[in-house]
């Protein structure tokens, strides 16, 4: 009774806030739900009240899970926009179909009959609107939306038509965070700078700590926006007959979060109403919370069941909701796969499996920092002044982690260790679930298959035109690749015979792995020097002598200067060249001495997108040093 009083106080309030604007009230009287869509950008749990006490209140949110269900353990699958609306969009995990990269530089084609979520309400006699955001990583060969614009609106449809209606919000978004800083701001915000709790891997600073006071004002400014969008429906009489799902389209955006596949990256606030009319298709009375795990994998096909359509075969993902969905079954759910690859310019490949309380994070190129500089990431005042700390020597563990060498594997306990700060790989007592997780995970990315066994442009230019089909023909070289990937997780003398024999393989990616993986062990890997030498030398294919030469980097970085140039001017493809680059920004990352001779007619042209990024990356590496690349 308490949520049908919330919905007529909404009503009443609702109402008057339309007369008072000269609109009338609509009466739809739906024989299907109504669906709604609000996705705040770039926000994790960590910063709402009604999962962390420290976290901003938000009072319409707040509303929606005293009659909703709150889900404790919701996850984008990928920590960056477009990867992880593109999950969203097609029920489908991105590095299947090559979209889960940020943003595409080519974009993925489908198979006819894998078409977005929208199209199949639309062909149920939905009405769809999207505002409006978009941000797919695919080619799209017809209008998806019925409507899509910022005045995209449910009211626009047809009387007593159902419709899914999507509501995009940007004030927490990254860019709200590249404010200027002073004492005089901060002394503005309701959110008081002396009161934040600072994460333990960020520097307790006074810039920190009025990043986070002001990013807890933009939440409290988003839930203003999300309170007068459900006023809207009530006033509207709608919000009875609709279903509104609250999220965030991923994670948070302070340092280590958005573009990461931490917890703080891919975890997600989710709340979804529960309306009287419609509460046979829920697991759970409104007011409950659901431990179990459930993903953005899963949110089309849910969405789909709860409007009574059959979620099609191709997607992943399974319903969490909708009718013969039990409690049971959704608090059993307790596996959640994340991935993150290329963010813009910067480069890189972790996998993530959650299974109850613990976390396995794969690092496929350990040898990167988190911290390899990146254009857009680092407009935030805080990324800056973190760098300069670490530079100076100023950071203690774990906070200095972020600019230093990765392990290939990591083991995280979330319930002692939400912040992922302690990796319990070499602790005996995990072992075995250590190798489990890791066999699982494994499997997953078989099974798929994960397309990312390959170098972007190789997919740019031989998958895109149809990645399912890609993915299946070259199924059983990806699970070799995976395999032989995973000898970077056991000890070198155990790996060595299986490094050996890769990188003298005639299949050139059998060879780029094989160089990746002995890339992981370094001066373990001093064996190896010779031959990586010859191939950097010899080899026909430029992916692979990156590779080695990513490998020969830890003995003689400044000897690999004049290789990588070559390579960069030498390449005619321009995501080839934005690969190199990345090597050449991760050389000077590790090796203050290094200094790149590359000039702007040295790039290759392409797309918009793609001089912005060869341009950033060469703007970094032309710098006098490391702290001018961070201004």
């Amino acid at each position: 009774m308490n949520g049908v009083r919330v919905f007529r106080q909404w009503v009443t309030k609702g109402c008057v806030l339309l007369l008072l604007l000269g609109w009338s009230c609509v009466v739809v009287s739906a024989e299907r739900p109504n669906i709604v869509w609000i996705t705040t950008e770039d926000n994790s749990p960590d910063w709402l009240r009604l999962y962390e006490p420290s976290g901003a209140p938000m009072p319409a949110v707040e509303r929606l899970a005293e009659h909703g269900l709150t889900f404790e353990a919701a996850y984008a699958n990928s920590p960056v926009c477009s990867a992880a609306r593109s999950t969203l969009l097609l029920g489908c995990y991105g590095p299947r179909l090559s979209t889960h990269y940020h943003r595409a530089v080519k974009k993925a084609e489908l198979p006819e009959q894998m078409k977005p979520y929208p199209l199949y309400f639309r062909e149920a006699g939905y009405y769809t609107a999207n505002c409006s955001k978009t941000d797919y990583n695919i080619v799209e060969t017809a209008a998806i939306w019925d409507a899509c614009s910022p005045r995209a609106s449910y009211r626009n449809r047809k009387a007593g038509q159902p419709f899914f209606q999507v509501w995009s919000l940007h004030e927490t978004h990254e860019s709200r965070t590249h404010a200027k800083f002073d004492e005089k701001a901060a002394a503005a915000y309701v959110s008081k700078p002396e009161e934040m709790t600072v994460f333990p891997y960020h520097p307790d600073t006074a810039l920190f700590r009025q990043s986070y006071a002001h990013y807890l004002d933009q939440h409290r400014e988003t839930d203003k926006r999300i309170g007068a969008f459900i006023d809207q429906l009530a006033a509207d009489e709608l919000l009875e007959d609709t279903i509104v799902f609250f999220f965030g389209d991923h994670g948070g955006v302070l340092p280590r979060s958005k573009g990461y596949a931490y917890e703080s990256g891919l975890r997600v606030p989710l709340v979804v109403s529960v309306p009287q009319k419609w509460q046979h298709l829920f697991p759970a009375p409104a007011g409950s919370r659901i431990t179990g795990c459930v993903s953005f994998v899963d949110f089309a096909a849910t969405a789909m069941k709860l409007a009574g359509l059959e979620p099609p075969a191709h997607m992943d993902g399974v319903p969490f909701l909708g009718a013969g969905v039990t409690l049971e079954a959704v608090n059993r759910r307790d596996t959640v796969i994340g991935y993150a690859d290329r963010f813009d310019e910067k480069m890189d490949m972790v996998r993530t499996l959650r299974k109850g309380r613990y976390k396995y994070m794969r690092n496929y190129q350990p040898y990167y920092p988190d911290g390899v500089f990146n254009a857009y990431r680092y407009k935030q005042a805080i990324y800056r002044e973190w760098f300069r700390l670490a530079e100076a020597g100023g950071l203690r563990e774990p906070q200095r982690a972020f600019f230093e060498r990765r392990a290939p594997e990591a083991l995280y306990d979330l319930e002692r260790d939400p912040h992922e700060t302690v990796n319990l790989v070499q602790d005996p007592a995990y072992r075995t679930m250590l190798e489990s997780m890791r066999l699982e995970l494994r499997e997953t990315l078989q099974a798929m298959p994960d397309l990312s066994f390959y170098p972007e442009a190789v997919l740019a230019r031989e998958a895109l035109a149809n990645p399912v089909e890609f993915g299946e023909n070259h199924r059983e070289q990806i699970r070799a690749l995976s395999e032989l990937a995973d000898l970077q997780c056991i000890d070198f003398q155990e790996a060595r015979e299986g490094i050996a024999d890769a990188v003298r393989s005639s299949c050139p990616w059998t060879r780029y792995w094989g160089w990746m993986v002995a890339a992981a062990f370094g001066g373990e890997a001093q064996v190896l020097v010779s031959e990586a030498k010859e191939t950097l030398l010899n080899d026909s294919e430029p992916f692979v002598r990156l590779r080695a030469l990513e490998f020969l980097a830890a003995f003689e970085p400044l000897a690999m200067v004049g290789p990588l140039s070559d390579m960069i001017r030498e390449t005619a493809c321009s995501l080839e060249q934005l690969t190199f680059l990345q090597t050449a920004a991760w050389l000077q990352l590790i090796e203050p001495a290094v200094r790149f001779e590359v000039e702007a007619d040295d790039l290759q042209s392409g797309s918009v997108l793609m001089n912005t990024l060869l341009s950033s990356r060469l703007d970094y590496l032309k710098t006098a040093g490391r702290s001018a690349s961070v201004p």
